[in-house]
């Protein structure tokens, strides 16, 4: 069980979300009052592919673990700083198998959709972040640590300080791929 660390949201497309006292999800759409929010893709890369595709990527989170580690190595980043709008600790995202079902707060339920593929967008934020969010495996496979991206099943408000239930999905579970 993890618990949110931050919330944030941003009405404009901007890279960096503004810390927030608590975000509001709404089913079907994602976090209300963020550039992000609908049922169609939002991201503008998406849009300018095929504006009529479902939107899989209506809440994005990162683990504290992975900001701490960018802290260490010399980035500036707290929460938000790369476009998530909920922070987590305690809560290995990126092993989350698709489907996993997130219980924040008292009512609302996220759905894992797959990971953040981050682009060149990283870089002008701060040189030299993008290989920084980019690993290897064991095996020499790519692994992208920037975080998850979820649908909204079921609304409600989520602050930091929330525990965070997991339901991981029924067998066999699927890995995270880009969405």
């Amino acid at each position: 069980m993890g618990v949110v660390m931050a919330v944030a949201r941003d009405s404009a497309h901007r890279f960096s979300k503004m810390s927030a006292m608590f975000i509001r999800l709404v089913a079907g759409l994602g976090v209300e009052g963020d550039a992000h929010a609908g049922v169609t893709v939002r991201h503008r890369s998406r849009v300018a592919r095929d504006p009529t595709l479902p939107n899989l990527r209506q809440v994005h989170l990162i683990h504290a673990e992975l900001l701490a580690e960018l802290v260490a190595v010399g980035f500036d980043i707290g929460p938000g700083a790369m476009g998530e709008n909920i922070t987590t600790q305690g809560l290995d995202l990126l092993a989350l198998p698709e489907g996993t079902r997130l219980a924040l707060g008292a009512s609302a339920v996220i759905e894992v959709t797959g990971l953040r593929n981050p682009c060149v967008q990283i870089d002008r934020f701060r040189p030299g972040l993008l290989r920084a969010v980019l690993g290897r495996d064991a095996v020499g496979q790519l692994v992208r640590k920037s975080g998850i991206m979820a649908i909204v099943l079921q609304g409600g408000d989520v602050r930091p300080g929330d525990p965070i239930g997991v339901a991981l999905p029924e067998l066999p579970h699927r890995p995270l791929g880009v969405v």
